[in-house]
C-alpha cells in the first residue's frame, strides 16, 4: 500500500471511531511523514485531547512543531513527553533533533538526548548513527570507534536506514556509500517518470530546488552562475525555494536573475504539483540528502528528468534520480560504478562560485587574537568534519613549527575546548589553537588575508570553504582520496592548475605543509600563483561556466 494510500486509510478510521487514540498517533506520523504539517499537528492534538499529557502525543506534537522549524516549542514539547516516558529511545532520539536545532546553547544537552537514546537502544544502528554525527559536531570522540564500526557494519549488512549525509563523514568506501544511499531510498516510494515535454522552438526550463536560496552556502556557490544564465538568456531557469526569503542580497539577486517560487509551507505533494505545473524539463536536486532538502518531493517526479548536483557530495542511490553532474577529477571513471545515477561531467570544476564577492580589508592580527609573528595555518571546516587522522596530522604540524598557530572555526557546546585536549595530549601548547566565531560573510573572507595556509580534513574536504579560501588568496593543502567528498577540495586545485598542493597521502600533507609553513618566500610566492590562477583559469570563470552548463542540460533533455 502507498503512503498515500496508508494516510486515507488512517483518516478513514478516525473518521469512524473518532475516541481510537492510537489511530490519531498512526495518522500524525502518517501525514507528517508525507510532509503535511498542519494536519499531522492537528491529529496529534486530537490524540492529547483523548489522552493529556500522553507522551507518545507529546513527542509527536513536538515532532510537528520540529519539522515546522519551530524548534524551541519543539524541544519543551518533547522535553515533556521525555519526562513522562525516560526509558523511550525514539522520544530521546526526537528530542535529539529537536534541540540540535534549537540553538548553540542546547548542543551538549542535545548530545547527551542522543547518547541517552543510544544507552536505552544500543542494537539500533539508526540511532547510533545520530548519536556519532552530533559526537562528531561536538569533537566529542567518545567511543567513536565502536560507533562508527556499528555503523558501518549495519550498513553493509542491509540492517539499518542511516542519513547519508552523516555517513559521508565516515571512513567509508564508495561502495557503503552507494549502499547507504540506497537503503535511505529505498524508504519512498517512486513514482513513475513522466515523458519529457517537446522543446524545440522555446527555451529549455531548468528548475534548481533547494533550502539554500539566501545566505546559505548554496546561495552563495550558485548566485553568480543564475545571473550569468540570465545574461546568456539560454535557459528559463527557475528557483523552488524551500526555505523561507531571509532578506539577504544574495536571495535578491538570486530572485532577479531567475523566476523564484517560494515552496515553503506546502506538502510534499503540493510541491511537486507546483514543480510540474511550471512544465520544467530539468530539475536539479541542489540539496540531495543534506537536512532540510525535500527528497520526498523528487521521489513523485515532477520532471522527466532529474539530476543531483552540488550540495550533496555523493550518489544519491535513488531511481528517481536520473543523473549526477560532476566533473573527471571530482567522479573520475573508477568511481562511476558506485553511482546510481548515470554521469555527466562538466569540462570545468563542477562547483561554481560567487566571483562578484569583495574583498574588505582584513583585520589587524590582534584583533584577531593572532600572534603578532609567526605562520598562520587555518581550517575554516565545520567541526563535524575534524577527526582523529584529521586533527593528529594538524597538529603534527603545527609541532614541526614552533612559532605556528592553528586558527579554526568555532564549534558548538564544548567542541573547542575537546580539540584544545586533544592538542594538549598530544604535546602541542593549546593556546596554540585560536578559534574564530562564526562572522558575516565579508568578515570572514576578509580574514584569509591573515592566514599563510589552508589545510584540509579527509574524508570529507572543505567544499564551498575551499572555494572561499582560494577566492580570496589562501593557499589550500588537501589529499584527494577515493570517494566524491574527498575529492572536492582537489578538483578545485586540479581546475585552477594547482596540482602540486594536492598530496599523495598523509604524510606528504605533512612534510608539505612543514616545509611551506617554514619558508615565508615560498608561501608568498605560493599567493602569487593562486592569484594569477584565480584570473586565467576555469575555476572562476562563470560565463564560461554557464555556457557549459546550458550545453549539460540540452544533453540532459535530450536524455
Amino acid at each position: 500500500m502507498s503512503h498515500a494510500a496508508q494516510t486515507l486509510a488512517l483518516r478513514q478510521a478516525v473518521a469512524r471511531q473518532p475516541e481510537d487514540f492510537i489511530a490519531w498517533l498512526m495518522l500524525a506520523d502518517a501525514e507528517l511523514d508525507g510532509g503535511q504539517l498542519a494536519a499531522g499537528a492537528q491529529a496529534a492534538q486530537r490524540a492529547l485531547q483523548l489522552r493529556p499529557h500522553h507522551p507518545e502525543a507529546l513527542a509527536r506534537l513536538g515532532r510537528a512543531h520540529w519539522q515546522a522549524g519551530h524548534h524551541q516549542q519543539a524541544a519543551q514539547l518533547l522535553e515533556q513527553a521525555s519526562r513522562g516516558a525516560p526509558a523511550h529511545p525514539g522520544i530521546a532520539l526526537w528530542l535529539g533533533h529537536a534541540l540540535e536545532d534549537a540553538g548553540p546553547q542546547h548542543a551538549e544537552a542535545a548530545g547527551a538526548a542522543y547518547r541517552r537514546a543510544h544507552q536505552l537502544a544500543p542494537e539500533a544502528a539508526y540511532i547510533a548513527a545520530h548519536r556519532l554525527n552530533w559526537q562528531r559536531r561536538l569533537c566529542d570522540w567518545t567511543q567513536l570507534d565502536a560507533l562508527a564500526d556499528q555503523v558501518r557494519q549495519a550498513v553493509s549488512a542491509g540492517h539499518a536506514v542511516v542519513e547519508p549525509f552523516a555517513f559521508l563523514s565516515e571512513s567509508a568506501t564508495p561502495a557503503e556509500q552507494l549502499a547507504c544511499a540506497r537503503l535511505r531510498a529505498a524508504g519512498l516510494a517512486a513514482a513513475p517518470r513522466p515523458a519529457p515535454r517537446p522543446v524545440s522552438g522555446r527555451r529549455l526550463r531548468v528548475g534548481w530546488l533547494s533550502n539554500g536560496f539566501g545566505n546559505h552556502p548554496t546561495g552563495l556557490l550558485t548566485v553568480a552562475l543564475a545571473e550569468a544564465l540570465h545574461a546568456a538568456g539560454e535557459l528559463e531557469l527557475h528557483l523552488f525555494a524551500l526555505n523561507a526569503d531571509d532578506g539577504s542580497p544574495i536571495r535578491q539577486r538570486l530572485a532577479a536573475a531567475s523566476r523564484l517560487h517560494p515552496l515553503q509551507g506546502l506538502d510534499h505533494a503540493q510541491m511537486a504539483r507546483h514543480i510540474r505545473q511550471t512544465g520544467i524539463d530539468v530539475l536539479f536536486d541542489l540539496r540531495g540528502w543534506g537536512g532540510g532538502g525535500a527528497p520526498g518531493v523528487l521521489a513523485l517526479r515532477p520532471a522527466p528528468v532529474q539530476v543531483n548536483w552540488l550540495a550533496y557530495p555523493g550518489t544519491s542511490g535513488a531511481p528517481w534520480i536520473d543523473w549526477v553532474l560532476a566533473d573527471g577529477f571530482v567522479l573520475p571513471a573508477a568511481l562511476e560504478p558506485h553511482f546510481s545515477e548515470k554521469v555527466l561531467r562538466l569540462p570545468r570544476a563542477f562547483q561554481p562560485s560567487d566571483t562578484s564577492r569583495r574583498l574588505p580589508p582584513p583585520p589587524t592580527r590582534a584583533e584577531c587574537g593572532l600572534p603578532a609573528s609567526g605562520a598562520v595555518l587555518c581550517c575554516f571546516n565545520n567541526s563535524y568534519k575534524y577527526n582523529p587522522r584529521s586533527v593528529a596530522r594538524l597538529l603534527a604540524v603545527l609541532e614541526a613549527v614552533p612559532d605556528s598557530v592553528l586558527w579554526l572555526l568555532s564549534g558548538p557546546g564544548q567542541a573547542d575546548a575537546r580539540l584544545r585536549a586533544v592538542a594538549q595530549q598530544a604535546g602541542v601548547d593549546p593556546q596554540r589553537l585560536v578559534f574564530m566565531p562564526k562572522l558575516p560573510h565579508e568578515q570572514y573572507l576578509a580574514r584569509y588575508a591573515l592566514a599563510d595556509l589552508f589545510l584540509d580534513t579527509s574524508p570529507y574536504n572543505a567544499h564551498t570553504t575551499a572555494s572561499d579560501a582560494l577566492w580570496a588568496g589562501c593557499p589550500l593543502l588537501t589529499t584527494p582520496g577515493q570517494t566524491f567528498a574527498d575529492r572536492v577540495a582537489g578538483s578545485l586545485n586540479h581546475h585552477l592548475g594547482m596540482d602540486a598542493m594536492n598530496c599523495r597521502d598523509d604524510a606528504d600533507f605533512i612534510a608539505r605543509a612543514i616545509a611551506l609553513a617554514r619558508d615565508p618566500a615560498a608561501l608568498a610566492a605560493l599567493r602569487r600563483q593562486l592569484a594569477a590562477a584565480r584570473a586565467h583559469s576555469s575555476l572562476f570563470d562563470m560565463a564560461g561556466f554557464a555556457g557549459d552548463f546550458a550545453a549539460a542540460c540540452r544533453q540532459l533533455a535530450r536524455g
